[in-house]
């Protein structure tokens, strides 16, 4: 049986295929691709709608093949273009080089040796514009995992078997061991995150892969319950909660996009164009990043004691630079 992703692949390779092999046989391309011939036949009827994009009727490509199952032979016209080497625009070789480094820090051994060969692959086709391209996607950043973590992670994906985690909980200053059901891995704002069902919290949770400390492959299978579902990410990778704590920051007008660009509680209009938000806040180490970021756009009013300590952190890099001066 041939679902929709089999067919798409089957497509994608049984086109040069047919160039190379013009006049093949349905009996023996079938054979070749693993399927019966009436799969291939109704393979080759979906061809005849496929082209360019913008392409009319007569710039489609073309199949001329007997019709009855397993006779005649094939013949395969009018798609002249997929001989040509692949061009890509710089921006289309960038979009794809920075999701091929993303996928790399999530995958391991002959998974990652595979994407360095795209990746190498990729470089060769950009053509002219190759160096620029490089340059700006070696300017992509995505937090590594630790390489053995990264692979027992992704050995309990493959295998659906539970794992045992040493996790680092920085905004808690601690550190928990726990068993989760692994469902899958996201990448999110250069950090990749494992979402499986923990068994400590009987919920699905997040773990970002550089904070597992250690990692253990179980001989027990994953088996997430059926509320287990993959969190929806579309509003972001932070979903507020009410025991997330509730921060109070002032925006300066170049600071405005914030209260855009993340989910508030309120957003108040304050003095000269500036914005006073409240929002959620699970780590505040994030906040301060954020803050300190913004160079004096955003001040953190509450809580008073984190606004203090952000103020603190930014007066002691300050000083760091006038000892150089």
């Amino acid at each position: 049986m041939s679902n929709a992703r089999d067919q798409v692949q089957r497509l994608l390779a049984l086109v040069p295929y047919l160039r190379e092999n013009d006049g093949a046989r349905v009996d023996d391309v079938a054979a070749d691709f693993g399927v019966r011939p009436k799969q291939i036949i109704a393979d080759l009827k979906v061809l005849w709608f496929c082209g360019l994009p913008g392409a009319q009727m007569g710039d489609l490509i073309e199949i001329d093949i007997d019709a009855a199952e397993g006779e005649g032979v094939i013949h395969l016209n009018n798609a002249d273009y997929l001989a040509r080497p692949l061009r890509l625009a710089a921006d289309e070789a960038l979009a794809l080089l920075t999701a091929l480094r993303t996928l790399r820090e999530v995958t391991a051994g002959a998974d990652r040796d595979a994407v360095d060969r795209a990746i190498a692959k990729l470089e060769t086709a950009a053509g002219a514009g190759a160096a620029a391209v490089e340059g700006a996607a070696a300017h992509v950043h995505v937090e590594p995992a630790a390489p053995e973590i990264a692979e027992t992670v992704n050995r309990g994906l493959a295998g659906k078997r539970r794992l045992h985690l040493t996790y680092d909980v920085p905004s808690r200053d601690e550190t928990t061991e726990r068993d989760v059901d692994p469902m899958r891995l996201v990448v999110s704002e250069g950090r990749t995150y494992l979402e499986a069902w923990c068994r400590l919290a009987e919920d699905v949770r997040l773990f970002r892969l550089d904070r597992i400390a250690g990692v253990k492959l179980l001989d027990l299978p994953s088996e997430p319950p059926p509320e287990a579902t993959p969190r929806d990410l579309s509003n972001g990778m932070f979903q507020p909660s009410e025991c997330d704590l509730l921060a109070t920051v002032s925006l300066a007008p170049p600071a405005r996009w914030v209260a855009e660009y993340y989910p508030t509680e309120s957003v108040e209009e304050g003095p000269d164009g500036s914005l006073i938000i409240q929002l959620r806040v699970a780590d505040t180490s994030w906040l301060q990043r954020l803050v300190l970021r913004l160079g004096g756009s955003a001040t953190v009013l509450e809580p008073a004691d984190l606004g203090a300590q952000i103020a603190n952190t930014a007066r002691e890099a300050l000083s760091a630079y006038d000892d150089q001066l």
